[in-house]
This record gives structure tokens, C-alpha cells and sequence, in this order.
């Protein structure tokens, strides 16, 4: 089970944690991962302009993979 929240650090550095109740008492691995290491989503401007600088060598991807397919009638 994977839980994910988000934190405010504080300049003093010290959190109090209250651990919801469906994760069963023991040892846990905490992780911190700070917000500027996510990757943020693509706009779909993103997207598109990705797609069009791509697009030769998706087409040959999909071509490719439509290769592989076999006739089932």
C-alpha cells in the first residue's frame, strides 16, 4: 500500500505525522521527494509540439508494431 501527501516544510524542519489507520502498525519507509524533483504533465501545446517534432519516428514505431499483428479470420 502506497500512501502519498503532500507536506509543507517548515524552516524549523521538525513534522508531526499521523498515520492513517488502513497502514498497519511496524516498521515503514518513509520517502521525501522534494516537489521541484516531480515532473510536471505536458500541456497539450506540450504534447502536440512533441508529436509533431516526432511524429517520423512514431509513425515507423506503429508501423513496426502493426507489423507483428497476424489476421485472426
Amino acid at each position: 500500500m502506497t500512501i502519498t501527501q503532500t507536506v509543507d516544510i517548515p524552516v524549523s524542519r521538525k513534522i508531526t505525522l499521523e498515520v492513517p489507520r488502513e497502514i498497519p502498525a511496524g516498521k515503514t519507509i518513509i520517502t521525501f521527494t522534494p516537489s521541484s524533483a516531480i515532473k510536471k504533465k505536458m500541456t497539450e501545446k506540450e504534447e502536440i509540439e512533441y508529436i509533431n517534432r516526432n511524429a517520423k519516428s512514431l509513425n515507423k514505431e506503429a508501423m513496426d508494431v502493426l507489423s507483428y499483428q497476424v489476421d485472426i479470420f
